[in-house]
Order: structure tokens, then sequence, then C-alpha cells
């Protein structure tokens, strides 16, 4: 079973900043391509960034130049540095593990934190 253990929402108020956390076990962290979506109330679920295990980054338009995903291999766990945050970005985020086998992309999910930015 693999487990997705996500960390650090909560409220905000516009322009401030949180950090999330997703720790998942070394054997899929160092396979993995890692990553964060995001769906608010009403919305489709929509990426927000991803990290490859060799260090590109990829971001959705709305949050570049304002959130950074990082990942730290001594502990499994990935990050999403979020700053000037803005009532838009308010959804509940999931961590998702991407790992290819053979052919197929087999992507695992956390169970999600939610993310409230006041105006």
């Amino acid at each position: 079973q693999v487990q997705l253990v996500e960390s650090g929402g909560g409220l905000v108020q516009a322009g401030g900043s949180l950090r999330l956390s997703c720790t998942t076990s070394g054997n899929i962290f160092s396979r993995s391509t890692m990553g964060w979506y995001r769906q608010a109330p009403g919305k489709q679920r929509e990426l927000v960034a991803t990290g490859s295990t060799g260090g590109s980054t990829n971001y959705a338009d709305s949050v570049k130049d304002r959130f950074t995903i990082s990942r730290d291999s001594a502990k499994n766990t990935v990050y999403l540095q979020m700053n000037s945050l803005k009532p838009e970005d308010t959804a509940v985020y999931y961590c998702t593990a991407q790992i290819k086998i053979l052919t197929t992309v087999q992507t695992y999910w956390g169970q999600g934190t939610q993310v409230t930015v006041s105006s």
C-alpha cells in the first residue's frame, strides 16, 4: 500500500505564504516524479507543479514565480512553497507520485490538504 502523507495546509490571508509537505516511502520517492494538484469547489482538478527525479520542474502558469516545488531525498519529502497567495489559490491540494513502469504510468495520490486564502 503506497501512502503519501501531506501536511501544511491551513488558513492564510492574501499575500501570505504556506509550505505544504508530502512524505512517502523511499522506494516510491526515489523512482517518482512528485507533484501537486489542486481542486477548488466546483472546478476540475488541475496540475500545480511537478518535480522529477532528475531535477526538472514544471508549473502551471497561474502559479509561476509564486510557488516553488522542491525535493528532499534524505527525507523522502516533496515541498510546495507558496508565496504571494491569492484567494483564487483556495483549494484542496493533493500530492502525487508518478512512476513509469515499462509503458505505463502509475499515479498515487495523497488524501489532500485544504488551503484557504482569505481576502
